[in-house]
């Protein structure tokens, strides 16, 4: 039997699941995507978890697919249903979450691995975490949802530099682009991703899943129709406790105790 490829761990509010290959700086196989997947159902099923964290053991967060699975290069492969049967429904499953998801990156994200703290909605670095697009360097193009996020996180000229060059850039640059919200330096990067995670799960759970959702329809949607998402939200979200509860708050000048 296999060892395991994810480790599932919560702390209070917090789940964190972590790609554990780190004798391959915890590239993406079957297995892993398939672990993966379960350990994020697991996640979202669990009413005590209201943050999710991505992170990788070792000195790296995710070095793309283990090309060692493209044993058939040449002879058939068809990467395309790969895509299909893997890496899309796990973009799609993390994007698709109530609950915020946070990227840690610990040291590299290279690849599918660079994709992958994409698709998360944050993204916390490690002062000695790149970030390398590197699809062109073995004669592929982006996938996993790097061509939808890159050029909306950076813009249209830094996502096409990084992609025609496979270069990679550091996490300070990362941060002064856009493409990660918060760098921490590599001792206070445990400690810095545990206060992110759990400033995020201390906010109303239904709220969140609405914005969430509100925002991600509103990246291909005209004024007209977000204006109507909203009030047909806002309906949902005035009828919660959770509106009582904060408003009370604000007006007794305390925090919100959120159900």
């Amino acid at each position: 039997m296999s060892e395991q490829t994810i480790l599932y761990t919560t702390d209070g509010p917090v789940a964190t699941i972590t790609l554990s290959r780190p004798e391959v700086y915890n590239a993406l196989n079957a297995q892993l995507h398939r672990e993966l997947m379960e350990a994020l159902r697991q996640a979202e099923r669990d009413p005590a978890v209201r943050c999710v964290v991505i992170t990788g053991t070792g000195k790296a967060f995710c070095s793309g697919q283990d090309l060692r699975e493209f044993a058939d290069v040449g002879k058939g492969l068809d990467i395309g249903a790969r895509l299909r049967e893997s890496y899309n429904p796990l973009v799609k499953r993390i994007r698709g979450m109530g609950k915020p998801v946070v990227a840690a990156v610990n040291g590299p994200a290279a690849g599918a691995g660079m994709s992958l703290a994409l698709a998360c909605d944050f993204r916390v670095a490690a002062m000695s975490a790149r970030f390398s697009a590197a699809f062109v360097n073995i004669g592929l193009i982006p996938d996993c949802g790097m061509i939808y996020f890159l050029p909306r996180l950076i813009g249209q000229a830094r996502a096409l530099e990084l992609c025609l060059t496979g270069g990679q850039i550091d996490a300070v640059t990362a941060k002064e682009w856009g493409l990660v919200n918060a760098v921490a330096a590599d001792e206070e990067f445990t400690d810095a991703v545990r206060q992110y995670a759990e400033s995020l799960a201390n906010r109303p759970a239904l709220t969140v899943s609405l914005i969430k959702r509100a925002l991600e329809m509103s990246q291909d949607s005209d004024l007209a129709h977000v204006l109507e998402y909203e009030a047909e939200a806002q309906v949902v979200a005035g009828a919660h406790p959770d509106f009582v509860e904060g408003v009370a708050a604000f007006r007794e000048k305390r925090p919100p105790v959120w159900t």
